[in-house]
């Protein structure tokens, strides 16, 4: 990720995590996040709990999926619980919603980017810019 896009700045809304390869049965353990693991809820759809706290209606969850374009992105939904329903969003591009989530929880926001950045590190994923 370049230098001078950062947590919280507009420009980082446009960042978008793309995975070097799907997640599937054999790797999805791989991506684990505070103790939390991937499920697939959907066929190749992929969520995991982000943020979740008992005194905050807002939650954030994990979306692993392959896009039009064949990448498999690491997006994030909002959860929405109606009586006792409960929903996830329309995806929402990664840097949008970390931005969002620096509202509520700038500590897990930036433990969160940190996450991404050791899948990044380790070669398994960038950051883009979408448009």
């Amino acid at each position: 990720m370049e230098d001078n896009i950062k947590l919280g700045n507009p420009v980082f809304d446009k960042m978008m995590f793309v995975l070097d390869k799907p997640v599937n049965e054999q790797n999805h353990r791989d991506y684990r996040f505070n103790n939390e693991e991937l499920v697939q809820i959907s066929d190749g759809i992929w969520a995991m709990p982000a943020y979740m706290k008992d005194d905050d209606d807002f939650s954030m969850f994990f979306i692993i999926t392959e896009i039009d374009d064949g990448n498999t992105v690491l997006a994030f939904s909002t959860g929405e619980k109606k009586g006792e329903q409960f929903s996830l969003s329309n995806p929402i591009i990664t840097g949008e919603a970390l931005n969002m989530l620096v509202q509520h929880d700038k500590d897990m926001a930036a433990s969160i980017l940190h996450f991404l950045d050791q899948i990044s590190k380790a070669d398994e994923g960038n950051w883009r810019m979408v448009e």
